[in-house]
């Protein structure tokens, strides 16, 4: 009864003014990230139009369009702290007691502190050691650095701020102690054992996983923890391997997605291709689920976000399938299944990361992916018919209607299931990154077509610039991880077992889909790619399986695990929308979790056999 008559006058008083003071800096850094975006935006943009219409370019424009990337991360990185773009596995720690969640708490900011002194200091260190100017841009090189090491203390401050602002001013002070406490430590401890330090980063990013640390910071503390235990990566190095991980062109193509799926929602263009979706299909059996089905390979074509789909499908779909005599939780995971699809139908975020981190022809994977989504959607099409009794179709619609539903998609269809884009790249017309920009300003065009205000159109900037940031700073800190993984020559280990198997493409493919089977239950899929694609594609070219048919059999197999426990991520993301437990979602989509599973082993055929 003290407590409880004490907490309020705190909050009151500092916690207020804590509340204050983080909703000004979330706003300024919200400010700054969708400004960044914008001008990343234009660039791309510019330099298109002037290759093409004046015959000249912007020196410097890529480097420029990269060092941008850098400072998008660092500013939005500190504003997907406390949401689900964190990336946080709290599966394990809502089991817990509330007494224990709260020590859990504890050591999930340990390793945030962590890993912002880690990126505050070690590039500080980088900025005093590095010398030299950017030939094409004519700045100091250390610049690049100190915007991720400006961001690690921007995740400090935002981090204390939330805290306080919360009344948990022990708590954090205690996380705090303890995570400076660690960071002074560790250069001096030297533990000699027998196992890799590659083990050891796993290990301990796995403690992070469990107490729900953010996925990225997991990694990173991790990391600089693993120097304890003999790793050759000093803290410099670090942040260096984190830096050179997002310092490529073609991850700019990320937030330029992110922003076509935002500015396509908003602007109402996706409601259009529900009423395509819905003349086409939905007068059949089980329509309204075919219609979720159909719209989301419609919209896989513009968004290449599978969370985005999700979230858009259980707002939009959610109550009418319930009112049309769908259990609600057959409903949601209906939503959750038909959302995979956004990662495998170009344009593809997951397709751009793989090949970012094996050099594989990102043309070629979004080809194979329109064929992987294909198939996995005439599955769902199937389980969706097979497990669907009770329902109350749609009524038919008239070829009338047909043809203005048709029209009136028109518009969305300008990004035509990605066909723009995946053309444009693979004739060599425009790069990637520069496809992404035309599609997001068409897509720029549609809102403002649609009368879309200023402040709707920030907040599509915002939202696609937080979410590109927190997936950047994943790719990043996966780089030590995959570093250490190379130097301890895990990827000989994998060959040395497709070997004792027999060394078939038959074995390299079960070997592989159990790996991915199994990381994919507790990683992220952009971690799970990072980490585990350049291990696993030369065992896969040694067997003779096409690179390109691998690459996509391993996007296909960890975005299944969008569905799965623990992570599940599409689950929880549908779970948050429509308010249905997470356990009663996993049950309902075991049978699309089997039709999935069916295409993957139809694409698993086709590389052995083809």
């Amino acid at each position: 009864m003290a407590t409880s008559e004490v907490h309020p006058i705190g909050r009151a008083g500092d916690d207020g003014l804590a509340a204050r003071a983080l909703r000004a800096v979330e706003a300024i850094l919200g400010i700054a990230a969708a400004f960044v975006l914008a001008v990343l935006l234009f660039m791309v943009l510019a330099t298109v139009c002037l290759r093409y219409f004046f015959g000249t370019g912007f020196i410097g424009a890529e480097d420029l369009g990269i060092w941008l990337h850098v400072a998008l991360i660092a500013l939005g990185a500190p504003l997907s702290l406390n949401s689900a773009l964190a990336m946080r596995l709290d599966v394990f720690v809502r089991m817990l007691p509330e007494s224990l969640q709260k020590v859990t708490r504890i050591g999930a900011d340990i390793f945030t502190v962590l890993s912002a002194l880690i990126l505050s200091f070690g590039g500080s260190e980088i900025m005093t050691m590095l010398g030299g100017i950017s030939p094409t841009l004519g700045l100091p090189e250390w610049i690049r650095f100190g915007f991720l090491g400006a961001g690690g203390a921007l995740i400090l401050v935002v981090l204390l701020l939330q805290r306080i602002a919360d009344g948990k001013v022990l708590p954090v002070t205690l996380s705090l102690a303890l995570g400076v406490a660690l960071y002074a430590g560790i250069p001096h401890i030297s533990l000699d054992l027998d196992w890799p330090p590659s083990i050891f980063l796993g290990l301990i990013a796995a403690i992070g996983l469990l107490l729900a640390a953010p996925l990225p910071h997991a990694f990173l503390a991790a990391a600089y923890v693993a120097i304890a235990f003999g790793s050759s990566l000093p803290e410099a190095a670090i942040v260096s391997s984190t830096v050179t991980g997002i310092s490529k062109f073609l991850l700019l193509a990320i937030p330029f997605f992110l922003l076509v799926g935002g500015l396509l929602t908003a602007s109402g263009v996706a409601n259009q291709l529900v009423r395509f979706a819905a003349a086409m299909v939905g007068h059949r059996r089980a329509g309204l689920a075919q219609t979720t089905l159909l719209t989301s390979v419609l919209f896989s074509g513009a968004s290449g976000s599978s969370v985005a789909n999700a979230a858009f499908g259980a707002s939009t779909f959610q109550p009418e399938l319930v009112k049309h005599g769908y259990r609600p939780a057959q409903a949601a995971a209906i939503i959750a299944s038909t959302s995979v699809l956004d990662n495998i139908i170009p344009p593809s975020i997951a397709f751009l990361i793989l090949a970012s981190a094996t050099n594989l022809s990102v043309g070629a994977l979004l080809v194979g992916g329109f064929f992987a989504g294909g198939l996995m959607a005439i599955c769902l099409a199937v389980a969706i018919h097979l497990t669907v009794r009770q329902q109350v179709p749609l009524p038919r619609a008239t070829a009338r209607q047909r043809w203005q539903s048709a029209v009136q998609a028109i518009p969305a269809f300008g990004l035509g299931l990605g066909v723009i884009v995946v053309v444009g790249i693979r004739i060599g017309i425009v790069t990637t990154t520069e496809a992404a920009a035309l599609a997001a300003f068409y897509t720029l065009l549609l809102g403002i077509g649609a009368r879309l205000g200023i402040p709707s159109l920030y907040a599509a900037f915002r939202q696609a610039a937080v979410e590109a940031a927190a997936i950047g700073l994943l790719i990043g800190t996966a780089g030590p991880f995959a570093f250490l993984l190379a130097v301890d020559d895990v990827s000989s280990l994998i060959s040395h077992l497709t070997m004792a198997l027999g060394g078939s493409a038959l074995a390299v493919i079960l070997l592989s889909n159990v790996i991915l089977l199994v990381v994919g239950l507790v990683l992220d899929i952009g971690a799970a790619i990072l980490l585990f694609g350049p291990i696993l594609l030369p065992a896969a070219v040694a067997a003779g399986i096409d690179p390109i048919q691998f690459g996509v059999i391993i996007v296909v197999n960890l975005m299944i695990h969008g569905l799965t426990p623990p992570l599940g991520m599409l689950i929880f993301v549908v779970s948050g929308v429509t308010r249905i437990p997470a356990s009663e979602l996993f049950r309902a989509v075991v049978p699309y979790l089997l039709a999935l599973l069916v295409s993957l082993a139809i694409l698993c055929a086709w590389a052995i056999i083809f």
